[in-house]
């Protein structure tokens, strides 16, 4: 095989070591073209510029890229929490003006820290409450309001030389099952799809997104067999919506593309589908890019996978746009207002004067990650007693039973408010919430200040 096949199989690789420095091994593999590096929050809790600017010196024409939606999922502030709202905040104080604001506050940070390209933002529509993956990722629940929202937030983020990643195609709001542990199914029809996944998709394809990343879930209505990442029938799809850019697969390590077939499998089936840029997941050894080039080869060769297929994938990924762009300052105050309008208030809230704050612990979807979330509290316990008002933070609150057992034995015992920081989703007893819409530091600084005005002090 070709030593242009083999530069080829590297070329067409985003991949991930752990650490906030450069592995000797991985500069080998820059230096022999690997497509680049994807950020994850075991390599940020450093010398982000640091770390960037040495990929550079090796491989100046690398792709680096990372997941900084803001609210819940950060890359830049894994270890403090993000600055900037995140979708579901922005979604429900509808400002389209803050909406691209933020974009361009995203993409300035990251522009500043050496990233070219941002896998954000969400634009599935998050018509199932009970989604453990996307909730406060998502606008919202209808897809003309995802859309605009979403335009605009790439309209912003692209204003800063930063290129923007909608996912997951086609749309992960619609499932209960969280892709990253086994496979979803979208048992919907050519209609729904059409009328509700693919409407924010197909308007920011329109307003210039220059990638898109892949879902693993199986769409029933393009293919009742394969995942999305590894159909050509889905990624099919994106190309008659006039889609010339990058795809990207979301990562391979995830259950809903590689079980039963492994990574470098799937990264070849992903690119025979039509995939470009494949993500590898966090945290690898180098080895691991080896076997996927290696396998990459052979499809090759094996005539499984053709050479123009992954020159074709390779010049795309070249294309993809990235360069100066305007800076926007980061606006607080702008943040602040935007989180306040996002509260949402389900009942009337009591007298906390005298009122202890707790918070309830469960465990985040991974691309979440252990980000830092709430007002600084105790873990309360089940058959906890106190001696007054007692405010509860929690996340999904709906979604977890146990939270909910703990609900219903405060509430029946004295006076509870409940602070959720995720979907709003239907709560089954009757106790005053506030509704954050996600988790920010914005958010949490406007939460403090309507827990003050109730007479609660830390």
């Amino acid at each position: 095989m070709s030593a242009e096949v083999e530069r080829l199989a590297l070329a067409v690789q985003l991949a991930s070591f752990a650490g906030t420095s450069l592995p000797d091994d991985w500069a080998r593999l820059l230096e022999e073209g690997l497509g680049g590096i994807c950020l994850f929050g075991s390599n940020t809790t450093g010398d982000v510029k640091g770390l960037t600017d040495a990929i550079r010196a090796v491989a100046p024409s690398a792709v680096i890229a990372t997941d900084e939606e803001g609210g819940d999922v950060t890359r830049l502030h894994y270890a403090s929490g993000s600055p900037h709202l995140g979708a579901a905040a922005l979604g429900a104080a509808d400002d389209l003006d803050l909406t691209r604001a933020t974009g361009a506050m995203i993409g300035t940070a990251l522009a500043d820290c050496g990233v070219d390209l941002d896998l954000g933002p969400v634009a599935d529509v998050n018509s199932n409450p009970d989604n453990p993956v996307i909730g406060t990722r998502s606008f919202g629940s209808d897809p003309a309001h995802v859309a605009r929202h979403v335009v605009a937030w790439v309209e912003g983020l692209q204003s800063a030389g930063v290129a923007a990643c909608l996912k997951h195609f086609p749309g992960h709001g619609d499932t209960a099952t969280d892709s990253h542990l086994a496979l979803p199914l979208l048992p919907v029809t050519t209609d729904v799809l059409e009328s509700r996944e693919l409407v924010p998709f197909r308007a920011a394809v329109e307003a210039g997104a220059a990638a898109v990343m892949t879902s693993h879930i199986v769409v029933t209505a393009l293919d009742d067999q394969l995942p999305a990442t590894l159909s050509p029938a889905v990624l099919g799809t994106l190309r008659t919506l006039g889609f010339d850019g990058v795809i990207v697969s979301d990562a391979l390590d995830m259950a809903g593309a590689s079980e039963g077939r492994g990574i470098p499998e799937a990264a070849v089936l992903s690119l025979a589908a039509g995939a470009d840029l494949l993500c590898i997941g966090p945290d690898k050894e180098s080895g691991l890019v080896r076997d996927v080039q290696a396998a990459i080869v052979t499809a090759v060769a094996d005539g499984r996978l053709t050479e123009e297929r992954l020159a074709d994938a390779a010049r795309r990924i070249e294309k993809l746009p990235r360069g100066a762009g305007r800076p926007a300052a980061y606006d607080l105050d702008g943040q602040l207002a935007g989180a306040r309008a996002a509260l949402r208030f389900d009942g009337d809230l009591p007298d906390l004067t005298g009122a202890q704050l707790v918070r309830v612990e469960t465990e985040p979807n991974i691309a979440v990650g252990a980000v830092p979330w709430g007002l600084d509290a105790p873990v309360v316990e089940a058959g906890s007693v106190f001696g007054g008002p007692v405010v509860v933070q929690a996340r999904d609150a709906h979604r977890h039973p146990a939270t909910l057992a703990l609900l219903a034995d405060l509430a029946a015992r004295g006076t509870v408010v409940l602070v959720d920081y995720g979907w709003p989703g239907e709560l089954p007893l009757a106790v005053p919430r506030i509704v954050t819409h996600g988790g920010s530091q914005p958010s949490y600084a406007v939460v403090e200040d309507v827990l003050r005005a109730q007479g609660w002090h830390p």
